[in-house]
């Protein structure tokens, strides 16, 4: 079963509280998403790594339930 954009959302809020997220869906599925993750946590850090923080967010999830994220990190400007 898909993921919802709910339930990706509060996944990625839970783990970088104070971050963003805006969610695409992509095909019209609930299994193709575009996400933009903006959070303070990704100062000082790569994109891998950025990437990393939010694919550690989903728990497992990718690649299995949650079928594509085509993912875009920023750290906020403000």
């Amino acid at each position: 079963m898909p993921m919802t954009a709910p339930e990706i959302e509060t996944m990625i809020k839970q783990a970088l509280p104070g971050a963003t997220v805006e969610l695409t869906d992509l095909a019209g599925d609930n299994d193709h998403w575009a996400a933009k993750v903006t959070a303070a946590e990704f100062a000082g850090k790569s994109r891998v790594q950025q990437h990393k923080m939010v694919y550690e967010a989903l728990g497992g999830k990718m690649g299995g339930v949650l079928h594509a994220l085509q993912l875009t990190t920023a750290i906020p400007t403000s």
